[in-house]
């Protein structure tokens, strides 16, 4: 089990890794954000990016399940607050691998919660290229240890 005690600032570690095809970001576009450069190859072609990206959304729903999996489902995880600096700054493409990765920024012990500590993480995701395609920033509440 993972407590707050266990979050070290600067750790830095990778989460996991996933291949984005074709028809997965068309899948998730038509559900969940439906804008022609994610739902049309074809419209997607002669449109800003010149073929068909996945959705900012997608690329954090899948960080959200490697969360999971790695180490919130593993933890004394309380949820969090929210989200801050969601950025994507290069385009997700069919075929393209992220490695996704996870890096403690701060901690603290909550002031009002004697049982809760609170870790700033910064989440992010890498191509195949090494390029940046998305970087996020939020705290997260966890159990202390008793």
């Amino acid at each position: 089990m993972i407590w707050w005690e266990d979050f070290k600032v600067g750790d830095s570690v990778e989460m996991g890794r996933h291949s984005f095809s074709a028809q997965e970001i068309v899948d998730f576009g038509r559900r969940f954000d439906p804008q022609p450069f994610h739902v049309d190859a074809a419209a997607a072609e002669t449109g800003f990016f010149g073929g068909l990206i996945a959705s900012g959304w997608h690329t954090c729903s899948v960080g959200m399940r490697l969360m999971c999996e790695s180490y919130l489902n593993h933890s004394q995880s309380l949820g969090a607050p929210g989200l801050d600096h969601i950025r994507w700054p290069n385009p997700v493409r069919p075929g393209d691998t992220l490695v996704y990765r996870r890096t403690v920024l701060a901690a603290r012990a909550s002031s009002t919660r004697p049982g809760v500590g609170l870790v700033k993480h910064r989440w992010e995701a890498l191509n195949q290229k090494g390029e940046l395609v998305l970087s996020m920033e939020g705290w997260g509440m966890f159990g202390r240890r008793p």
